[in-house]
């Protein structure tokens, strides 16, 4: 089962963010909260709110309820272009 282990912020919409699994890398979330269309999610637009989020629950969570499954973060990672 994959887990989030570390978290930190990096700046705009990026967390670095570590797996269970050894992966690492930063994860854009910009697309993703400004693509969304719930409004729990669109608050996450708020930098202030998107920097206040914990590990719990093996995932990030943010401080109004919003978290994202493990797979959905590690699926942020950008694939190098051939």
């Amino acid at each position: 089962m994959l887990h989030v282990i570390d978290a930190k912020y990096i700046g705009n919409y990026k967390i670095s963010v570590e797996f269970n699994d050894g992966c690492r890398f930063v994860a854009d979330f910009e697309s993703v909260i400004k693509s969304d269309h719930r409004p729990i999610v669109r608050q996450l637009a708020d930098l202030n709110i998107f920097k206040d989020f914990t590990l719990h629950a093996h995932t990030i969570t943010w401080s109004n309820g919003v978290d994202f499954a493990p797979e959905f973060i590690k699926s942020l990672q950008q694939r190098p272009s051939k």
